[in-house]
């Protein structure tokens, strides 16, 4: 079997190649790394391995059966299809194909099976939007979710190298302002109804995902002086009464998350805890008293590893394990 990661050198594309190693997917199969022509015969080494990284062209582009894009919407919009139609299936981290009608976006412990048959392409959600979806995919098992007010603390990784070396030196070469000892109220371009579109992403990519298109959600945005893991802040209304043990019962019960809340003892989600782990943390679980049926809860996710790579990993592996069955 071959693997092509594409965009192998940035943050998410070898944190990819990490994971495929932790999965036990390289031995076995032809890892092929695509970037920029300015990477072109660069190497990577990973668990006793080297990887040579080629340019992606379409000289270079082969017959893969799998491949994994973390390279911007523009590059997954120019070369997705491309490998597609000669028959690799295409997990793209990018916005590209997100709002695609016929496009499945997936968090494969809530929704695999909106990858029908035949299916090319397939959407990886939005990092702050994986954090948010599979708790919420827990709590919508106990009442229907009428409604969602979600603030994000973002870490800077999520805007890529660039932006770690504006943490590290206090440039301002990838964000707007000085992030060093500052908060930004603002992740990508704002659009005409005042939302910027990583807020107008998680809406739209939520209800995708829940299959929810009613449920009501407000979103806001913030990049904050941390290198990694994602927080979010959420206050959410339920159809009726749900008592907090058997919140954080179903909670628990969800692959994929973990309740991490005992104030007693400064228990609770954060960042730092977040990086170990795979798991979303949730914690700070309780009642919202200004309103019935509604709740509070803050957590915490490695924006990188689940909210991106690891997401994409386990997509395939799960088609591949179909696949296997039949």
């Amino acid at each position: 079997m071959k693997i092509a990661i594409v965009g192998a050198t940035g943050l998410v594309g070898r944190t990819m190649l990490e994971i495929l190693c932790e999965h036990n997917l390289i031995d076995d199969n032809t890892i092929l790394l695509y970037a920029s022509k300015m990477s072109h015969g660069k190497t990577i080494s990973i668990a006793g391995k080297t990887f040579v990284v080629q340019e992606l062209c379409d000289e270079y582009i082969e017959n893969v059966d799998y491949a994994l894009f973390s390279a911007g919407k523009n590059v997954s919009k120019k070369y997705a299809q491309k490998f597609a139609k000669l028959g690799a299936v295409v997990v793209d981290n990018s916005s590209a194909f997100r709002r695609y009608k016929k496009v499945p976006l997936v968090v494969p412990e809530i929704n695999f099976e909106d990858i029908a048959e035949g299916t090319k392409i397939i959407a990886n959600p939005n990092c702050s939007t994986i954090a948010l979806a599979l708790p919420m995919f827990a709590i919508s098992k106990l009442a229907k979710i009428k409604r969602i007010v979600v603030s994000t603390y973002q870490a800077v990784s999520g805007a890529g190298q660039t932006a770690l070396l504006d943490l590290e030196h206090g440039t301002t070469n990838k964000f707007c302002c000085p992030i060093i000892d500052n908060l930004i109220p603002q992740i990508d371009r704002f659009l005409k109804n005042g939302y910027t579109f990583e807020e107008d992403k998680m809406q739209f990519e939520l209800k995708k995902i829940l299959h929810h298109t009613s449920m009501q959600i407000t979103t806001t945005a913030v990049r904050v002086p941390i290198t990694n893991s994602h927080s979010e802040s959420v206050n959410f209304e339920l159809s009726k009464n749900v008592s907090i043990r058997r919140i954080k019962q179903t909670l628990n019960e969800q692959n994929g998350v973990l309740v991490t809340d005992n104030p007693s003892t400064n228990l609770y989600p954060m960042p730092k805890l977040a990086n170990l782990t795979d798991d979303i943390l949730v914690g700070r679980i309780r009642k919202d008293y200004s309103k019935a049926n509604c709740y509070n809860m803050f957590l915490c996710m490695n924006n990188i590893r689940k909210g991106a790579a690891l997401n994409a990993v386990q997509i395939m592996e799960k088609l591949i394990q179909k696949t296997q069955k039949q």
